[in-house]
């Protein structure tokens, strides 16, 4: 529908007369005094710029004003958010490095367990013998009873009294088999006696286990003239392990002479069944 002015005016009209006096006045004044600003607006002159100056300044300021505690709760929010954000990101952070250093620690474990594995290999394919290596999974310390176990039982044919070795040298033997695991009776165990020969000048005698520090060699000739540092090996005299297998050395003690072992038995990780006979061949130590 087309409205023309003579509706626009009429409406106009209508309004006015439904209006009471004090309400037509009130419209009639606003009209008036927007008119006025209007021409007021319009002129320069120096007291009115003055005057508009001021005006805007007041509502410049005014606004600015009125609208810090909108920008401050902005600016708290924003900050807030920042904070829990970067709490996030921490978190995150943190997370992403426990992985690496676990991914890290692990790898370097991995490297390291990889080089006794292949040491172990290089040992049992240059021995002329049948060796069996296995991982030593629990290490039973204590006084009076010193053994490791390992991860090879029966299933290997692991069997009792076979000697055990790390590397190339003798550090105990073989006392309980079951399934799947072995206990290793080691030297410096109190129950260990192995029969030894002692170079030079091929001294028996009998290697015993202490309940602290290195084993003692027991039963020697009242004459002989052992020297620190003479080699000492196992004798096979017992029909059981094989002569030769490298043990350690001698060292003098007061009225005693121990023997201080090639082998390191408290940092055992894997180690060697001997499952026949050992020949070292041109195999070192």
């Amino acid at each position: 529908m087309v409205t023309n002015r003579d509706d626009v005016g009429i409406a106009i009209r209508s309004a006015f007369l439904r209006k009471e006096t004090k309400q037509k006045f009130s419209l009639v004044a606003l009209i008036l005094t927007c008119f006025i600003f209007l021409y007021l607006d319009s002129l320069e002159t120096k007291p009115l710029n003055l005057l508009r100056s001021f005006i805007k300044d007041v509502i410049y300021r005014g606004s600015t004003l009125v609208s810090l505690p909108g920008k401050g709760l902005n600016y708290s929010l924003q900050e807030v958010r920042s904070h829990f954000g970067l709490l996030k990101e921490n978190t995150q952070l943190k997370e992403e490095n426990y992985k690496l250093k676990t991914s890290l620690y692990k790898q370097s474990f991995l490297e390291l367990e990889n080089r006794e594995l292949k040491k172990l290999l290089d040992q049992e394919s240059l021995a002329s013998s049948d060796l069996k290596n296995a991982k030593v999974i629990i290490d039973k310390n204590s006084p009076f009873l010193k053994s490791v176990i390992i991860n090879k039982g029966s299933r290997e044919k692991i069997k009792k009294g076979m000697a055990v070795l790390s590397g190339n040298n003798f550090i105990g033997r073989i006392v309980e088999v079951n399934f799947f695991s072995s206990r290793v009776l080691l030297i410096t165990d109190l129950n260990s006696k192995i029969p030894v020969v002692i170079e030079p000048k091929g001294y028996q005698a009998i290697l015993s286990g202490k309940t602290s520090g290195d084993p003692v060699l027991d039963y020697l000739p009242k004459t002989h003239s052992i020297v620190m540092g003479s080699a000492v090996y196992t004798s096979g005299k017992d029909g059981i392990f094989s002569p030769g297998i490298p043990i350690g050395e001698t060292k003098l003690s007061k009225e005693k002479i121990l023997v201080s072992l090639y082998s390191d038995i408290h940092q055992l990780s894997f180690v060697n069944v001997v499952m026949g006979d050992f020949n070292l061949g041109n195999v070192k130590r």
